[in-house]
């Protein structure tokens, strides 16, 4: 038995897997982080988390690096780039609205939970006018960049291939791990509370593809999640708050409702709505399993 290649001649797919995330993390990375400074620069965009800069470092980092990983391995495989569960005629259409609507309804609920609790203080609007407007879009084109980039990253070619060597479980539980670890490591705040909760709502969006064939369900919660936690409440990130939400807010309270520095994803108010969301995932699929838990589709 070769332990390199398979019978297709190719390398068998985690040899591939290794070689995609490794190519990012290590030989890439450092370089697209140069480009990020660099443009930053040259468009004099400050540091902090505002909808500028979280745009350009999802595109110039994430998205850059998960197109070019993935379009090495594509022309090796002779596939489309968008062939592993992104495809770009899907785009924007029932599949990932459906998940932005589930991401709204989390995090306003989440929200609304921690002011009936005392939590959370809503006293008006934080901007008005065309200021409101400016910031509305602004976010929201750097939430698409945040939902598209990661989930390229983490859950498409990463996914379906360590997906087709381990299964999908092991594939699914690995990934969840490596992407806690990528907040937990790099992000300011962090605590066993986020963790739990990444590592549940990655394993969720791993299951959505395996339910529907898709990533467009996981990309369009991705989208909404964040818009919601970072334009709609302005809740913290990172101990950061964002530039331009819509909600003049505070907090107060204990941290298992506030979520502390971290916001509303730590919040021990999203684990029962991470549940439900599993549920109607479970439910509303049930009758269209698109994939194998032995392997993607071809």
């Amino acid at each position: 038995m070769n332990v390199l290649f398979g019978a297709d001649r190719l390398l068998r797919p985690i040899w591939r897997a290794a070689i995609f995330f490794a190519l990012g993390e290590w030989v890439l990375l450092p370089w697209v982080e140069r480009l990020d400074t660099a443009c930053a620069k040259a468009l004099h965009i400050s540091p902090g988390l505002t909808a500028a800069a979280t745009a350009l470092s999802e595109v110039t980092i994430n998205f850059l690096i998960a197109l070019i990983c993935t379009g090495i391995f594509a022309l090796y495989e002779r596939r489309r780039v968008d062939s592993y569960g992104l495809p770009v005629n899907q785009a924007f259409r029932a599949r990932m609205w459906e998940g932005f609507a589930a991401g709204v309804a989390m995090a306003g609920i989440v929200a609304l939970g921690m002011v009936l609790l005392g939590g959370m203080q809503i006293h008006g609007l934080a901007m008005m006018g065309s200021a409101l407007a400016v910031s509305a879009l602004a976010w929201f084109g750097a939430n698409i960049c945040v939902g598209i980039s990661e989930e390229f990253w983490f859950r498409s070619y990463f996914l379906q291939t360590l997906w087709k060597s381990l299964g999908f479980w092991p594939a699914a539980s690995t990934i969840a791990l490596i992407f806690a670890a990528d907040h937990y490591f790099f992000k300011a705040g962090e605590n066993i509370r986020d963790v739990i909760t990444l590592v549940s709502l990655s394993l969720l969006m791993s299951y959505t593809v395996l339910k529907t064939g898709t990533l467009w369900f996981a990309v369009g919660f991705h989208i909404a999640f964040d818009y919601m936690q970072l334009f709609v409440i302005g809740t913290p990130n990172g101990s950061r708050i964002p530039a331009g939400h819509l909600l003049d807010v505070t907090f107060s309270g204990p941290t298992w409702i506030t979520g502390g520095v971290l916001g509303t994803e730590a919040s021990f108010l999203m684990y029962p709505l991470i549940a439900l969301l599993w549920i109607y995932v479970w439910w509303r699929f049930r009758a269209a399993t698109m994939c194998s838990t032995n392997g993607p589709p071809p």
